[in-house]
């Protein structure tokens, strides 16, 4: 397995993992609560630029650390900080339509962060390719729970998912593109 982002930027060593994982898992929890601000209100799931954040925490972090980091970001959400899109907090959140895309952050942060310790964040194609999976992964957790806010699945994929397609596929393609820069400035090793 090779370095993602993170570890090239940051290499990790023994006497200072503890204190750059925390570090790295507060900043990225910070980055996806900035970014869940950025949004456009719909009826039931606002379209934010959450996900994009999610991706690429994920590719940045690896699996295990981009995992930690959502989950990070779900407790503080969960424990009243205003994280979450619109500047919601706490647990109604998570037990509300939405709760089951937050859920489906840290699989989609772990499944794209396994990807990029693959190498696959170092071409364009597979890059995007991991981007568009960590998508369809958030949504699978995140469309069953919606399911039980909706009258049936028809509504419930008007609620949360056709909306957010094409939204996802240009965050994709940016997630890749982004990766393809970083890589490139940095020399791909």
């Amino acid at each position: 397995m090779n370095a993602t982002l993170a570890n090239r930027l940051w290499p990790q060593t023994q006497s200072s993992n503890l204190v750059r994982n925390l570090v790295l898992a507060v900043v990225g929890s910070f980055i996806v609560a900035v970014a869940a601000q950025i949004n456009v209100p719909l009826p039931i799931v606002p379209l934010t630029m959450q996900s994009l954040a999610v991706l690429a925490i994920g590719a940045a972090y690896g699996a295990r650390l981009g995992g930690a980091t959502l989950a990070l970001y779900a407790a503080e959400g969960a424990a009243g900080l205003p994280v979450f899109a619109q500047m919601k907090a706490g647990a109604a959140v998570i037990a509300g339509p939405t709760g089951g895309y937050i859920i489906g952050f840290v699989l989609a942060a772990a499944l794209v962060g396994y990807l990029a310790e693959k190498n696959w964040d170092r071409s364009l194609v597979k890059m995007f390719a991991a981007a568009v999976l960590g998508a369809v992964v958030l949504y699978i957790p995140g469309l069953i729970w919606l399911h039980n806010f909706a009258s049936g699945w028809p509504q419930t994929m008007e609620w949360g998912l056709t909306p957010f397609v094409a939204g996802d596929l240009v965050k994709a393609a940016l997630v890749a593109l982004g990766f393809q820069g970083a890589w490139s400035a940095l020399g791909k090793k």
